[in-house]
C-alpha cells in the first residue's frame, strides 16, 4: 500500500474468525492507522483483497462501502470524532440509528454506567475530558453491537485505572456479541490481555 509518497504495507495477510481478538504490534511508521482505515474501507488498497464478514469491500462502491461499515463495523478513532451538536447520550442513540437499529435508551445508559460516564451522559464532547472523549468514542463504537470492532490506540490518553476498564470493556463485549475484535496499540497494558499479535514492521 503506497501512502504519502512511500510503501507503508507489504504483503499483508491474516484472517480473523468471528468473535477472535488480535491486536496490530509494531513500531510507528509501520502503517496500524493505514491498515486500520484500510480494514474499514475509509481507504482502498493498491492490491489484494479485503472481506468483512463475508462482503469484500476492497473494490466496492464507496456508497457500499459505507453501508458496510455502519451495519458491520464500530470504529474507535485515534482522534475524537463526536457529533459536537449533541450531547453524549445523543451521540450513542444517532449510532443506533445510523446502523439501522431501533432507539434504546436503556442500553444506552447502561453502557454509560458501565464505562463510567453516566454523570456525563448530557455532557457536549468539548465538555469532556481526554479521557472521558475517549471513553465515550468507544461507548459510541460498542452500542451499534457491531460485527467486527476496530479500535486505534484506544488507550492513549487513559491512566492505568481506566486503560483497564476500557480494555476489559472491549473484550467482554467482543466476547458477549462473538464480535471480532481488532486493537492497533502501542500499549503493553492491552497487548497483554490478548494473545494473538498481527506484527507489522516499518
Amino acid at each position: 500500500m503506497a501512502y504519502g509518497g512511500r510503501t507503508v504495507l507489504h504483503n499483508i495477510s491474516f484472517q480473523l474468525a468471528a468473535g477472535e481478538h488480535a491486536v496490530l504490534v509494531g513500531p510507528s511508521g509501520s502503517g496500524k492507522t493505514t491498515l486500520v482505515n484500510l480494514v474499514c474501507g475509509l481507504l482502498t488498497p493498491d492490491r489484494g483483497q479485503i472481506h468483512i464478514v463475508g462482503e469484500r469491500i476492497d473494490d466496492a462502491r464507496a456508497a457500499l462501502r459505507d453501508d458496510i461499515r455502519r451495519r458491520r463495523i464500530g470504529i474507535v478513532f485515534q482522534t475524537l470524532r463526536l457529533v459536537s451538536a449533541l450531547d453524549v447520550r445523543g451521540n450513542l442513540l444517532l449510532a443506533q440509528k445510523l446502523a439501522g437499529r431501533p432507539r434504546d435508551g436503556r442500553s444506552v445508559d447502561s453502557l454509560l454506567d458501565r464505562l463510567g460516564l453516566t454523570h456525563r451522559a448530557g455532557a457536549r464532547p468539548r465538555e469532556l475530558s481526554q479521557g472521558e472523549g475517549q471513553r465515550a468514542a468507544i461507548a459510541r463504537a460498542l452500542i451499534a453491537e457491531p460485527d467486527l470492532l476496530v479500535a486505534d490506540e484506544p488507550t492513549s490518553a487513559l491512566d492505568d485505572v481506566n486503560a483497564e476498564r476500557v480494555a476489559r470493556l472491549l473484550l467482554d463485549t467482543a466476547e458477549e456479541k462473538r464480535a471480532t475484535l481488532l486493537i492497533a496499540t502501542h500499549d503493553a497494558r492491552v497487548k497483554a490481555l490478548i494473545p494473538r499479535h498481527v506484527p507489522l514492521t516499518a
